[in-house]
């Protein structure tokens, strides 16, 4: 299979070098991007975007013209949403009514910044004529706009996008056969990959022995590694999604232990030991911590042993990556929990969203959790959310509150996109995709429900990317 699958690569590595066309070379950027077989050709891809960003391009195919514009913007060009404003008809209105075409424009608008207004008239405009064709549509393009609707082109998980467009380009007529044979590969190579990763994982998670030392935390060690696949899924990234699920795991277990089971004695001692990261830190924690200390101490020394033992440059900037999401960030998040414990024994509400997000930031991350953990959190003690902190603020409802939160989720993805394209010439590309990519994921787990802790939700999806071969 490996050897099948490298002589097909070299034979799309010629397609690839033979693209001419401005319309043929986009397709097949996207085509190689959603099938998961970008990053083999990242060089020759780079050279083609390249080219099409400098060539003259006038163009009246509104889904052509969708399609150059998202691929330069996600790929770090910072081109004007002007262009689709000749697509206005005097009204103000987008002059469109064929499917892909308004699909095209759907996804390009989702790639906007702060002041795009066109590309915020857009989404509306496209959104409602999408839904209103959705049932008419046929296979594989009923698919492709059920997708979109559900979550637009730029913000999808890429392994799992990989897996669910796999099918979909097999039913398309136009389909490349060599590059679906890879595409098939490809998939159920990474597959057996990531079963052989879990396998590891699962063996050192037992180590710990949580069934009797922490019975009561969420064990979650398969979707762990679940989300860190959607972090860095290649091949060569094995390494760092290893890492992540391990430090994945010790942030469920502290946030299990200052959200749900320590007092707040307990709690605090924990914190001051993560503070010191020294192993005489132990003597004053509860016997039911000090396993996890220790091993949480251990790893941090393998982690260390194990990164030092290659300087290419990935693993330099997985190096500094592990350092923050290693003592760095977990320091974060326990300064973040105190405060957040401080305000439940004080049975304290913070005034404004932003008094709050300033802590939760740092323990819930996105305000996808703040909505999606809203009613988990209330079942609790006092445990303020952000959604909770909405309502109290300006006196809406629930619903209105998550409402107003998803229009903040909203400007999070345009400050992400924004960030994107201006990013500094020192700064190393593969930084900014893993933090897009943790956006992605956690849009993904969050979105509906909290999904991470109730797994159920996702079980389909996990059983397709480790189970289910294509």
């Amino acid at each position: 299979m490996k050897e099948r699958a490298e002589v097909l690569k070299e034979e799309v590595r010629c397609m690839v070098k033979g693209s001419k066309e401005v319309s043929e070379i986009l397709d097949l950027v996207l085509t190689l991007q959603r099938l998961g077989l970008d990053s083999y050709y990242k060089t020759e891809l780079d050279d083609l975007l390249y080219s099409v960003y400098n060539s003259d391009f006038e163009d009246k195919d509104l889904n052509l013209v969708s399609l150059r514009f998202y691929l330069l913007r996600k790929n770090g060009y910072d081109v004007s949403s002007d262009i689709f404003l000749r697509f206005k008809d005097k009204e103000g209105c987008f002059a469109a009514d064929e499917v892909r075409s308004l699909l095209g424009l759907y996804n390009a608008a989702h790639v906007r910044t702060h002041g795009d207004k066109v590309l915020d008239g857009a989404i509306a405009f496209t959104k409602s004529h999408l839904e209103a064709k959705l049932e008419h549509l046929k296979s594989p393009l009923k698919e492709e706009v059920s997708s979109a609707l559900e979550t637009p082109l730029f913000r999808r998980v890429r392994i799992l996008e990989t897996r669910n467009y796999i099918p979909i380009y097999e039913k398309i007529s136009g389909r490349n056969e060599t590059i679906l044979e890879f595409a098939k590969l490809n998939f159920n190579l990474l597959q057996l990959l990531y079963c052989e990763e879990l396998k590891k994982i699962t063996l050192w998670w037992k180590e710990l022995n949580i069934q009797s030392n922490l019975s009561f935390i969420r064990d979650r060690i398969v979707e762990m590694h679940f989300w860190m696949t959607g972090v860095c899924p290649e091949f060569n990234y094995s390494l760092s999604r290893i890492i992540l699920t391990k430090m994945m795991a010790y942030i469920t277990i502290i946030d299990d232990i200052f959200d749900t089971h320590g007092t707040t004695e307990e709690s605090m001692m924990l914190a001051e030991a993560i503070y010191k990261c020294n192993e005489s830190a132990i003597v004053r924690l509860p016997e039911y911590m000090k396993c996890f200390y220790l091993f949480l101490l251990k790893t941090f020394d393998l982690i260390e042993e194990e990164l030092g033992t290659s300087n290419s440059y990935r693993v330099f900037y997985l190096k500094e990556l592990a350092s923050i999401y290693a003592i760095k960030l977990l320091k974060r998040l326990v300064q973040g929990y105190s405060q957040e414990i401080k305000w439940r024994d004080e049975h304290y509400v913070p005034k404004t969203v932003d008094e709050h997000l300033e802590v939760s930031r740092a323990t819930v991350g996105a305000f996808e959790i703040a909505c999606a953990s809203f009613v988990r959190e209330q079942k609790g003690e006092h445990h303020v959310s952000t959604v909770q902190c909405y309502m109290f603020q300006h006196g809406t409802t629930m619903h209105d509150a998550c409402v107003k939160i998803k229009e903040l989720i909203e400007d999070s993805w345009k400050d992400i996109v924004k960030e994107y394209l201006t990013l500094p010439t020192e700064q190393p590309k593969i930084v900014a995709e893993t933090i897009v990519d943790l956006a992605r994921t956690a849009d993904y787990m969050y979105k509906k429900t909290d999904s991470y802790t109730f797994a159920n939700t996702i079980k389909d999806m996990v059983a397709s990317l480790y189970v289910k071969p294509i």
